[in-house]
C-alpha cells in the first residue's frame, strides 16, 4: 500500500507577478520590447495588445518580450489572459530565455494559443496555463519571456509550404500575463472576467429548407457523376451505389448505375493487372491503405443480383468477370490482413472495408475468402469487443502491445495514449460497421455485440458534451477537445450533441437512426429542439468532396423517421437541468466533473508518448471564465530503470522529421524523464512510443478547490491523506463530507474532492 499526501500550495492565492499589456506603466515596469503589434481597446473596455504580420509578411509575426519576476524554489507557471470573442488562426509560443517552451503539434507541453476561428468564449476571458522550464527559474527571482506570433499551421503537411502558412492577419490580443506557483490560476479580486449570457438565445435559422439544398447538392453531383465519360473511380462508384438504394435520389432504380458498376470495376481490374499494388495505392482515394477496394465490394454487394447475368462474361485476359473481380478483392484482403494499425479510428476503418472486402468475396468466390467469423473477430478486435491482436503474420498474429491490449476501455472510450477528444468520436466509423454486419433490408439485424458496444460508445462520449454558445451567440452543446490528446487547435470544440457530423463520412443523426436507441433520440432531439441541426447541415452543405455528398443522403430520412418519434425527455449529462456527477476512465486516465455551475476536465495521463511526464491537461469551466492549463501533477509508477532523453524537437513532439524551424532551440532538450516498466514480451526500447512507457499506476491532481485521486491499476490499494488545514471536504463521486483524513482508493477507481 502506497500512501500519498498532496503537496499543496493553496495558501499561494495570486501572482507572483503579473502585467498588463498596453498599460504604459506595467509595460516599463516589465521591461516590455515589442515588434509587429499594436495596442487596443478589447474585451469589455480592456486593453490588450496584438501581434501584426511581418513586413514583408512571413510565417512569422509580431512578438512581446518582457522581464517576470518568478519564485526562485518552486515550479512557476505562466498564465495570460484571452478575450473569448476573439476568432483567429494563429498560433502564438512561449519563449523562455530565448528558448521554445512547449511544441508546436501534439507536444506534451503546449502552445499558448492556436486558433480556429470560432469564439471560444462569447462575453467571457479565458485563460491559458503553461510550465515554465524549471531549469531558468531555480535559484533566480526572474525570467526573460516572450511571446511570438506564426502563421496557422496544418499537421498533416510534409512539406513546410504544406505545413506552416503565413500569417497574414492580426492575432488575438493579450491583456494580462502573469507568473504564479500555483498550478490552477486564481485571479485577483476586482479581476474583470464578464459572465455567461443569463438568458441565450435559440437558433432561428436555418429550417427544413436547409434538406432542399441538401438534395440539390447530391442529385446535382450524382447527374454529373453518371454522365461522365470514363469509367468512375472508387469514391464515385461507391457514392453512386449508396445513392441508389435511397428512393429520393437521381440514382434510385436508375439503369445507368448497374452499367456504371461493371464498367468502373472491371477498369480498375485492369489497373490491377498492370499493377497489383493498386489495391492499397489507389491515387484517388485519400489514406488509400485504409480503403484497399473496399469501395469496391460495397458496390459489389449492392449490386450482386442485378449483375447475375454477366459474371461469366470474359475480360481482356480471359477470366470471368466473377474470377477477375474476386482475384483483385483476395489480393486486397491479403494486404488488409497483414497491414492493421493499432490507433484506433484507423483500426476501425482498415477491418471495416476488410469484412466488406471479404463479405463480397463470399458472394464471388467463397473459397478465396476467409471464414466470415475471422474478418468478424478483426471487427471484434476494433471496437473493443476482444484484445486486439494486430497484423497476421506466418507465425500467427503480431501482438505488439501484448495478447491482452484492448482498443476501448471498459467504459467504452476508444484508448490510445490516454483520453481521445475529437480523434475519438468514432461513433460515425462503429454505426457504419454495424451496418456492414446488417442485412440493408432488415432494419436491427447487424450484429447484436457491436450494436450494444456502439451504444457503450456512445453513452460514454456524452458526459464530454457542454453547454456553450455557437458562434452567433446562441444556445448550444460543445465537445471538449482540450483534453483529448490528438487534439490540437480544437478550442471550442465543434457544436456537437451525439454524432460528429461535421466529420466527411458521418451524419448528425446516425446512432439513433441505426439503433432506435431511446437515450439517442432524445440527445437528437435536444439537437433538434435547440435548433442546431438545420444549422450543422448547413455548415456542412459548405464543405467540399464526394465523400462528404455521400454523407449526406441518409440525413433527409433519418430526420423524418425521429422527427415523429415522441419525445423521450431525455437529455446530455452536463445540461443544467441534470444532476451533479463524476465519470471517470482509469484505463484512460480522464475525469469529467459536473458540479453545480462549474464543469471540470482532465486529463491525469496526458501526451505521455516516451516516458513518464507528470503532465496533465486541465479545462476548469465556469460561469465567469474558462482556464485551460498544462500543469504537474503527482504520479506513482512501477519504474522501469530506464530513461527517457527529450531531443531538440521544436515541431512535432513525436518524430523528429519535420523540424522546419532551424535555429530554433526546446527549452525541453536534454531532460531526462524515468521510463514506466514494459509488460514482458512487448518489444520496447528508450525512444519508442508505447501506451505503456508514460502511464502510472496512481495520480494525484490538485486544482483550485478540486483534488483528484485515479487508481489506474486493476489489483494495488492506494491511500489518500488529506491536509488537516481542510477543514471541510467533499467526495463529489458520493456527494458525502468525508469523515476521515485518510481515503482508501480502490483498484480502477476514482475520487474527486471539493474543499
Amino acid at each position: 500500500m502506497l500512501l500519498c499526501a498532496w503537496n499543496t500550495v493553496s495558501a499561494q492565492k495570486h501572482s507572483t507577478d503579473e502585467m498588463t499589456f498596453g498599460n504604459p506603466v506595467s509595460e516599463k515596469q516589465h521591461q516590455l520590447k515589442s515588434r509587429y503589434d499594436e495596442v487596443v481597446k478589447g474585451g469589455l473596455g480592456q486593453t490588450a495588445r496584438r501581434l501584426l504580420p511581418s513586413e514583408p509578411v512571413s510565417y512569422q509575426g509580431g512578438s512581446l518580450a518582457f522581464v517576470m519576476k518568478t519564485d526562485p524554489e518552486k515550479q512557476n507557471y505562466f498564465t495570460v489572459k484571452l478575450w473569448g470573442e476573439d476568432q483567429d488562426k494563429s498560433m502564438t509560443l512561449l519563449f523562455s530565455e530565448g528558448e521554445q517552451v512547449g511544441y508546436r503539434h501534439l507536444g506534451d507541453i503546449d502552445f499558448i494559443t492556436l486558433g480556429n476561428g470560432e469564439k471560444p468564449l462569447p462575453g467571457r476571458f479565458y485563460y491559458v496555463t503553461i510550465p515554465i522550464p524549471l531549469k531558468h527559474t531555480k535559484g533566480k527571482k526572474s525570467v526573460n519571456l516572450e511571446i511570438r506570433s506564426y502563421g496557422e499551421i496544418w499537421g498533416y503537411g510534409e512539406t513546410f509550404e504544406r505545413y506552416q502558412k503565413n500569417l497574414d492577419k492580426p492575432t488575438l490580443g493579450f491583456y494580462k500575463a502573469y507568473v504564479h506557483i500555483n498550478p490552477a490560476f486564481i485571479p485577483s479580486k476586482g479581476e474583470v472576467h464578464g459572465n455567461a449570457p443569463l438568458n441565450t438565445p435559440l437558433r432561428q435559422q436555418p429550417g427544413e429548407e436547409v434538406l432542399v439544398k441538401l438534395k440539390e447538392r447530391v442529385n446535382t453531383e450524382l447527374k454529373a457523376v453518371l454522365a461522365l465519360n470514363r469509367p468512375l473511380n472508387q469514391l464515385e462508384l461507391m457514392f453512386v451505389s449508396a445513392a441508389s438504394k435511397v428512393t429520393w435520389t437521381f440514382a434510385y432504380k436508375n439503369p445507368e448505375v448497374p452499367v456504371k458498376v461493371v464498367e468502373a470495376i472491371d477498369a480498375h481490374y485492369a489497373k490491377f493487372l498492370q499493377n497489383p499494388d493498386i489495391v492499397f495505392t489507389d491515387p484517388n482515394i485519400y489514406n488509400y491503405e485504409w480503403l484497399i477496394t473496399g469501395p469496391i465490394a460495397r458496390s459489389i454487394l449492392q449490386h450482386h443480383d442485378e449483375l447475375q447475368d454477366r459474371w461469366e462474361e470474359k475480360l481482356a485476359d480471359e477470366k470471368s468477370r466473377k474470377d477477375a473481380w474476386a482475384a483483385m478483392l483476395k489480393a486486397s484482403l491479403n494486404y488488409s490482413t497483414t497491414h492493421r494499425r493499432h490507433y484506433t479510428n484507423q483500426s476501425m476503418i482498415i477491418d471495416m472495408f476488410m469484412y466488406d472486402v471479404n463479405k463480397a468475396l463470399t458472394r464471388l468466390r467463397p473459397d478465396l475468402a476467409l471464414p466470415e467469423s475471422q474478418t468478424l473477430n478483426y471487427l471484434y478486435e476494433s471496437v473493443g469487443l476482444r484484445p486486439w491482436l494486430g497484423k497476421e503474420t506466418p507465425e500467427g498474429p503480431e501482438k505488439p502491445l501484448g495478447d491482452n491490449y484492448w482498443q476501448l476501455t471498459a467504459k467504452g472510450l476508444t484508448k490510445e495514449l490516454g483520453f481521445v477528444g475529437y480523434y475519438g468520436e468514432v461513433l460515425d466509423w462503429v454505426v457504419d460497421i454495424y451496418k456492414s454486419t446488417s442485412d440493408p433490408d432488415i432494419p436491427g439485424s447487424g450484429d447484436p455485440k457491436i450494436r450494444e458496444q456502439v451504444l457503450k460508445m456512445f453513452r460514454a462520449r456524452l458526459p464530454f458534451r457542454y453547454p456553450a454558445l455557437d458562434n452567433d451567440g446562441n444556445k448550444a452543446v460543445r465537445i471538449e477537445a482540450v483534453v483529448g490528446w490528438r487534439d490540437a487547435g480544437h478550442y471550442p470544440g465543434n457544436v456537437l450533441y451525439g454524432d460528429r457530423g461535421m466529420a466527411w463520412d458521418a451524419s448528425p443523426l446516425m446512432t439513433p437512426a441505426v439503433t432506435m436507441d431511446p437515450q439517442a433520440i432524445g440527445v437528437a432531439q435536444q439537437m433538434m429542439a435547440d435548433n442546431q441541426l438545420f444549422k450543422s447541415i448547413e455548415d456542412k452543405l459548405k464543405l467540399g468532396g464526394i465523400r462528404v455528398t455521400k454523407s449526406l443522403i441518409h440525413i433527409p430520412d433519418e430526420y423524418e423517421w425521429i422527427k415523429k418519434r415522441p419525445a423521450t425527455g431525455i437529455r446530455l449529462p452536463m445540461d443544467k437541468s441534470m444532476p451533479d456527477f463524476v465519470f471517470s476512465d482509469e484505463e484512460d486516465g480522464v475525469v469529467a466533473v459536473k458540479n453545480g455551475e462549474e464543469i471540470l476536465y482532465a486529463s491525469l495521463y496526458w501526451r505521455a508518448r516516451n516516458s513518464v511526464n507528470k503532465l496533465a491537461k486541465v479545462h476548469y469551466i465556469t460561469p465567469s471564465m474558462d482556464r485551460i492549463a498544462n500543469i504537474y501533477i503527482q504520479s506513482e509508477f512501477d519504474d522501469s530503470g530506464m530513461k527517457y532523453t527529450r531531443p531538440n524537437w521544436v515541431n512535432l513532439a513525436f518524430n523528429g522529421s519535420r523540424e522546419f524551424y532551424p535555429g530554433i532551440v526546446s527549452a525541453h532538450a536534454g531532460e531526462q524523464e524515468p521510463i514506466a516498466s514494459i509488460p514482458e514480451g512487448v518489444r520496447f526500447k528508450p525512444g519508442d512510443e508505447s501506451v505503456f512507457a508514460g502511464k502510472a499506476n496512481y495520480y494525484v491532481m490538485e486544482y483550485g478547490q478540486y483534488w483528484v485521486a485515479m487508481n489506474t491499476t486493476k489489483d494495488r490499494t492506494f491511500e489518500l491523506q488529506v491536509p488537516a488545514a481542510f477543514s471541510k471536504v467533499v467526495n463529489l463521486v458520493d456527494r458525502k463530507v468525508l469523515g476521515s483524513r485518510s481515503l482508501k482508493l480502490l483498484p480502477g477507481t476514482t475520487v474527486v474532492l471539493y474543499r
